[in-house]
C-alpha cells in the first residue's frame, strides 16, 4: 500500500547547547493511504511537535518529512503554507471557527484562500453547504458558533478540514472540549470519514478515542516506544532502534 507519510529520522531541538531540549529524537514512522493513526503519549512526549511537523506548520531539525512523494521538510514558510492548504485539513481541540460568520462562511474559507482552484464565490459556497451536509449540518449552515452546540462546532470545523478535499486529515485532540456523547459522535464521524478513504492522523490522550484508529504510535521522550494495530499484537520498538 503507498505510503502518504514517510519519515526518516526525523529529529526536532529547541534551543542550544545546555538549554537544548530534544522535542522528537530520530522518529521513522509510516503512514499508508487511508490509515486511520492515533498518536498518543504522556504530557512532554512530543505529540505536538509531531504533529506540527506532519501539518507542515514547522519543520525538524534533522531528518525528512515526506509526503506524497514530496520531502517537505526544508520548505520556505510560503511553500509550506501552500501544502498545508491544499493537502491537509485541520481539526482542532478548540474549534477554531470565526464568531461573526455563519458555519457555511466558516467553512468556505479555505476555499476562498485556495488560489490553486479559483473558485467562484458560490461555487465555494455549493462546496462548504455540500461539506456540512456530509457532516450532518445541512440545516445549520446560516448559523453562528454561538448558535451551535460544541459537538456542531467541532463538526463545521470538521467539515472545513473537508471542503478543499485534502490528503490527510489532521486532528488534534477533537473531543478534547466536549462531553462524553458528543465526543462519541464525532469519533463515529471520523471513524466513518475513514471508511471513505479518508487518511486521518489523530493525536490524544483517551485511550476510548485511540481505539476508533487502525493503529496507536505511542511516543515517550521524542521516541516511538511502540506501534500497536488495534485488534493485533503491539510491535514494541527496541531500544536500538529507538535513537539517542
Amino acid at each position: 500500500m503507498e505510503n502518504l507519510i514517510e519519515t526518516t529520522g526525523l529529529t526536532k531541538v529547541y534551543g542550544t547547547g545546555e538549554v537544548a531540549v530534544h522535542a522528537l529524537r530520530e522518529v521513522n514512522v509510516q503512514v499508508a493511504r487511508g490509515e486511520f493513526v492515533a498518536i498518543m503519549g504522556p504530557s512532554g512526549s512530543g505529540k505536538s511537535t509531531l504533529m506540527n511537523i506532519l501539518g507542515c506548520l514547522d519543520r525538524p531539525t534533522e531528518g525528512t518529512y515526506v509526503l506524497e512523494g514530496e520531502d517537505v521538510s526544508q520548505l520556505s514558510r510560503d511553500k509550506l503554507a501552500g501544502v498545508r492548504n491544499r493537502r491537509i485539513g485541520f481539526v482542532f481541540q478548540s474549534y477554531n471557527l470565526l464568531p461573526r460568520l455563519t458555519a457555511a462562511k466558516n467553512v468556505m474559507l479555505p476555499l476562498l484562500y485556495n488560489g490553486h482552484q479559483r473558485l467562484t464565490e458560490h461555487e465555494c459556497y455549493e462546496r462548504a453547504a455540500a461539506a456540512l451536509e456530509s457532516v450532518g449540518l445541512g440545516d445549520r449552515a446560516h448559523h453562528r458558533p454561538n448558535e451551535l452546540s460544541g459537538g456542531e462546532q467541532q463538526r463545521v470545523a470538521i467539515a472545513r478540514a473537508l471542503a478543499n478535499n485534502p490528503s490527510l486529515i489532521l486532528a488534534d485532540e477533537p473531543t478534547g472540549n466536549l462531553d462524553t456523547r458528543s465526543g462519541e459522535e464525532i469519533m463515529e464521524l471520523l471513524e466513518q470519514l475513514h471508511g471513505q478513504g479518508a487518511t486521518i492522523v489523530m493525536v490524544t490522550h483517551d485511550p476510548d478515542c485511540a481505539a476508533h484508529a487502525e493503529r496507536v504510535v505511542t511516543l515517550v521522550d521524542g521516541r516511538i516506544v511502540s506501534d500497536e494495530r488495534n485488534g493485533g499484537q503491539m510491535h514494541s520498538i527496541p531500544l536500538t532502534e529507538r535513537g539517542g
